[in-house]
C-alpha cells in the first residue's frame, strides 16, 4: 500500500519542488511509486510540465524503472503510463523518448506475463507509433509478438494498438513485404469483423499503409480470404452510408491505394461504382472539414491517372462546387486536397479544365495559393496550374488575365525545394509554348536564364524539363530569342545534354535543335552562326548506340538544314553525312527510311540554285537507284516520301 500520497495541487509547479524527485531515485517501493504518480498526474494535458520533467533529467529514471524487473508491478505500470503521457507532448518530447531507446525496451516488456504492464506497454508504443516518422527497426520476431497480441480472443485494447503500431511500421516497402511476410493481412483480415471503431478503424488504416505503392502487398491483400470472402469485398461493405464516416473514408483509402498499386482493375464495379460515388459524397459542405479533406485527397489519388474515372467524378454531384469550397479553409490539409484534387480532375480533358477555370474566383485562388506560406499548399497548388496549363485557351485568355506568370516566376527565386521545383518547372513548359501570352515577358524576367540553369542540374527531371521548356520556347519564336538560348546554353552543355543517361532528355535537346533551324527563314542564319555545332552535334548521335526513335530526331534536324538555301551546303560538303543518309535510306527500321529520303528530297528539290549538281552528285553515290528500289514498299508513309523525292530529281 501507498503510505503518502502527495496532494495533486502540490506539484502542479514541479520548478519549486524537489522532494518527489529524491524520492524518485529511493529505494523505498512505496516512495517511488507515489513520486511517479506524483509525476504523471502533474504532466497529464500539460506540455509545461512534460518539458520541465524532461529538464530535470526525469525520463532515464523512468527507463530504468520500467526497465527494472525487480521492482513491484505497480512501479513499472506506473512508470509505463507516465512515459506514455509524456510521448503525448510536442515533437521534442517525443524525439527525446525515441532517442533514449524507449521503443526497443517496450518490445522487450511485451516479452513478459505482467498482462497489465502490457497493455500499457503497448499503449505507450501507440503513442509513439503515430509520431515517430523515422523508418522503423521491428525485427521479424517483434512483428511477429505484436501480431500474438491482435486474435480473435485478444481484448480491443491490444487488437486496437497493434493495428495502430503496425501502421507505423508500413513506411517503406521493405517495412510493407516484411508485414506480409509475417502473415499480416491474415489477421488484420480477421479484425474487420470486429464490430467496433476503435479497433475497426487502426484495423483499415494499417491496411491502406500496407497497399500503398507497393503490388506485391497489395495482391497479397487482395487475395486473402476471410470467413469466405477477400478483403476487398469486406472494404465494399464500409463504404456504404449506414457506416461511420471514418470508417467510409478508411475503407474508400484502402480500395484506393488498391486500384493504384494494379490490384484491382478501374473497371472493377468496386472502383468506379462504390468507391469513387463515396468519396465524392464525402467530399459535400454536410460533412467536417477534416472529413472532407481527406475524401478530395484521397479522390485526387483515386482519379490521377485514369480519364474515366476523371470524367465521371467532374459530373457527380457538385463535386467542382464542393471542392472548390475547400479552398475557403482555413486548414492546410483542406486547400491542399482541394488543389490536388483540381490537378487530377483537370490533367486529360478540356471541358473538365473549362468547368474547374470557371468556378468562381478560382484563379484569385490559383494565384493565392502560389504565394502561401504552406509549402504543402503551394506545391497542391502547382499541380494545379500544371493540370489547368494544358489548356491552349486557357493559356490564352484566363491565365493571360490573372498574368498566373508573376507568381510562378517570383515562387522560382531563391533556392525552392526539388520537388516544388520539378512540378513548376513542368508548368513553365505549358506556358512557354509558341501561342502562350506569357512567353514574352517571362523572358524579359530572365526565364531562358533560369531554364538552362536548369539543365545542368543533378536531378534528371529537373534537366527535362529545362531543356524541354527551351525546346516550347524555340519553336516558331523570333530569331534573337533563339540566339538568346544558344547563348545560355553553350555548345558544352548541348553536347553534355546529348550524352545524357536519360534518353528523354537527349530527345527534347535534339527537338530544341531541331527547333532552333526551323522554319526555312532562320535556318541559313542559323546554320551561319553555329552550323558546325549543330552537325557535329548530328554526327554524334547518329553514331551512338542509340534507339531509331533517337536517331529520327537527329535526321530530322537534317532535314530542317537540307531546307535551307545555304545551309544544305553543310550537308552536301560532308561526305560523311551523305554516306550516312545513303546508308539510312535502306534502313530496317522504316522511321530511320523515312527521315533519311525526306532529307535528300529537300536536298534535290529542282528550281532552286545549285539543284542540278546536287542531284548529280546524289545520284553518283546511288541514292537514286536506291529510291528506285524503294518505289514498291508496301509501307505507306515511306512509299509516300519515295515517290516525292523521286519526282524533285531531273531526268539528266
Amino acid at each position: 500500500m501507498i503510505d503518502t500520497m502527495y496532494p495533486f495541487m502540490a506539484f502542479m509547479n514541479v520548478e519549486s519542488s524537489r522532494s518527489y524527485i529524491d524520492d524518485l531515485y529511493s529505494l523505498d517501493s512505496e516512495k517511488c511509486l507515489s513520486s511517479i504518480i506524483c509525476i504523471k498526474n502533474s504532466v497529464i494535458g500539460s506540455n509545461r510540465q512534460k518539458e520541465s520533467v524532461i529538464a530535470q533529467g526525469i525520463v532515464p529514471r523512468l527507463l530504468q524503472l520500467l526497465e527494472n524487473q525487480h521492482m513491484t508491478s505497480s512501479v513499472r505500470f506506473e512508470a509505463a503510463v507516465t512515459i506514455g503521457s509524456l510521448a503525448k507532448g510536442t515533437y521534442d518530447h517525443i524525439e527525446l523518448l525515441i532517442d533514449s531507446g524507449t521503443v526497443p525496451l517496450l518490445l522487450n516488456i511485451i516479452e513478459e506475463n505482467d498482462s497489465r504492464l502490457v497493455d500499457a506497454c503497448l499503449c505507450c508504443l501507440r503513442t509513439l507509433s503515430h509520431h515517430d516518422t523515422r523508418p522503423s527497426l521491428y525485427t521479424e520476431k517483434q512483428l511477429k509478438k505484436l501480431l500474438e497480441f491482435a486474435g480473435p480472443t485478444d481484448s480491443l485494447l491490444r487488437q486496437s494498438c497493434v493495428a495502430s503500431i503496425l501502421t507505423s511500421a508500413c513506411k517503406s516497402p521493405n517495412e510493407q513485404n516484411a508485414l506480409c511476410t509475417v502473415g499480416a493481412p491474415r489477421i488484420l483480415a480477421s479484425l474487420i469483423s470486429v464490430e467496433h471503431v476503435a479497433v475497426r478503424l487502426p484495423v483499415l488504416t494499417c491496411l491502406a499503409a500496407m497497399c500503398y505503392n507497393n503490388r506485391v502487398t497489395s495482391e497479397q491483400i487482395a487475395n486473402t480470404t476471410y470467413q469466405d470472402l477477400k478483403i476487398p469485398c469486406h472494404l465494399v461493405e464500409f463504404v456504404n452510408r449506414d457506416k461511420p464516416v471514418e470508417i467510409q473514408l478508411e475503407a474508400a483509402k484502402c480500395l484506393t491505394n488498391l486500384y493504384r498499386a494494379d490490384a484491382i482493375s478501374s473497371k472493377n464495379t468496386i472502383i468506379l461504382y462504390k468507391t469513387l460515388p463515396c468519396l465524392v459524397r464525402l467530399c459535400q459542405i454536410e460533412h467536417s472539414e477534416s472529413q472532407r479533406a481527406m475524401a478530395a485527397d484521397t479522390l485526387a489519388y483515386l482519379t490521377e491517372v485514369d480519364s474515366e474515372l476523371q470524367q465521371t467524378a467532374a459530373i457527380s454531384n457538385q463535386l467542382v462546387a464542393a471542392i472548390a469550397d475547400l479552398l475557403n479553409c482555413q486548414s492546410v490539409a483542406a486547400r491542399q486536397a482541394a488543389f490536388r484534387a483540381f490537378a487530377s480532375l483537370g490533367a486529360n480533358d478540356e471541358d473538365i479544365r473549362k468547368r474547374i477555370i470557371e468556378t468562381h474566383k478560382l484563379m484569385e485562388r490559383v494565384v493565392d495559393g502560389l504565394g502561401d506560406q504552406e509549402e504543402a499548399v503551394r506545391l497542391a497548388t502547382l499541380r494545379c496550374l500544371h493540370s489547368l496549363s494544358r489548356s491552349v485557351q486557357q493559356l490564352r485568355t484566363t491565365f493571360q488575365d490573372h498574368s498566373v506568370w508573376k507568381p510562378l516566376m517570383t515562387l522560382l527565386t531563391g533556392s525552392p525545394p526539388a520537388e516544388l521545383l520539378t512540378v513548376a518547372s513542368s508548368s513553365l513548359c505549358n506556358l512557354l509554348l509558341e501561342f502562350s501570352p506569357a512567353k514574352e515577358p517571362m523572358i524579359q524576367l530572365g526565364v531562358v536564364q533560369f531554364l538552362a540553369a536548369l539543365t545542368t542540374r543533378p536531378e534528371a527531371a529537373l534537366r527535362l524539363n529545362g531543356i524541354w521548356a527551351l525546346m516550347n520556347l524555340a519553336f516558331q519564336t523570333e530569331q534573337r530569342v533563339k540566339s538568346q538560348i544558344l547563348t545560355a546554353l553553350g555548345t558544352d552543355q548541348i553536347f553534355r545534354l546529348l550524352a545524357d543517361s536519360d534518353v528523354e532528355v537527349l530527345m527534347k535537346t535534339l527537338g530544341l535543335l531541331r527547333n532552333l533551324v526551323s522554319p526555312r527563314e532562320h535556318t541559313d542564319n542559323m546554320m551561319v552562326l553555329h552550323g558546325p555545332q549543330v552537325m557535329q552535334a548530328v554526327v554524334l548521335v547518329l553514331e551512338g548506340p542509340h534507339s531509331p526513335q533517337v536517331k529520327e530526331q537527329a535526321l530530322c534536324i537534317l532535314v530542317n538544314i537540307a531546307d535551307g538555301e545555304r545551309a544544305r551546303d553543310h550537308i552536301m560538303e560532308n561526305e560523311d553525312v551523305l554516306k550516312k543518309l545513303r546508308d539510312y535510306m535502306t534502313h530496317p527500321a522504316p522511321v530511320l527510311q523515312t527521315a533519311a529520303i525526306y532529307c535528300i528530297g529537300n536536298l534535290v528539290r529542282k528550281g532552286e540554285s545549285g539543284s542540278n549538281e546536287r542531284q548529280i552528285k546524289l545520284r553518283d553515290m546511288g541514292v537514286l537507284s536506291i529510291l528506285q528500289q524503294l518505289v514498291s514498299t508496301a509501307d505507306g508513309g515511306l512509299s509516300d516520301r519515295v515517290n516525292a523525292a523521286m519526282t524533285q530529281f531531273t531526268d539528266l
